[in-house]
This record gives structure tokens, sequence and C-alpha cells, in this order.
């Protein structure tokens, strides 16, 4: 159950404002929707160079090969893996 809660904060001299020991190290979004208003989100960040990990597509292949890691192997045909790479 979310319910708001109304906390009045002293903003420092350096312009900052403590949100309490829970928020520390956190990642926050603050939205001013007009000057004085502002709405401070939590929110975690992925870097760019992870950002292709949670496309669709990358993201099934890594289901897929996390599944495979938890099967067991199976025999190979090796001469129908031939006959197929070979091709017509």
């Amino acid at each position: 159950m979310n319910t708001s809660r109304l906390v009045a904060k002293q903003v420092g001299v350096s312009g900052q404002i403590s949100l309490g020991k829970e928020y520390a190290g956190r990642t926050v979004l603050i939205d001013s929707t007009e000057p004085g208003v502002w709405v401070i989100k939590t929110a975690q960040t992925i870097p760019d160079s992870e950002l292709w990990l949670h496309q669709p597509e990358a993201s099934a292949r890594l289901d897929r090969a996390l599944l495979a890691m938890t099967e067991p192997p199976s025999a190979a045909d090796l001469d129908a893996l031939e006959l197929h790479l070979s091709g017509p």
C-alpha cells in the first residue's frame, strides 16, 4: 500500500537535501515540473555498453543460453551435421 507522506527538509547552503540513510547510495530521478516543484523517484541505471542486453532479442537469446546450461548435453549426430553443413 502506497501512502503519501509530506516531509519538510531544509536545503543546505550548497543546495543539497538529505533524503535519509535508507536512500544512501541510491540513484534518483528528479522531475522538475515547475519552478519549486520536484518529484523524486528512485531509479536504476543501465550503462550504455550493457543496454543491448535488455533488448527483447538479446534477452531471449540469453534466456535460452541460461536454460541450456541447466540441461544435460545430448549426443550429436556428426554425420547428419556434416551433411547439413555441406548443403545440397
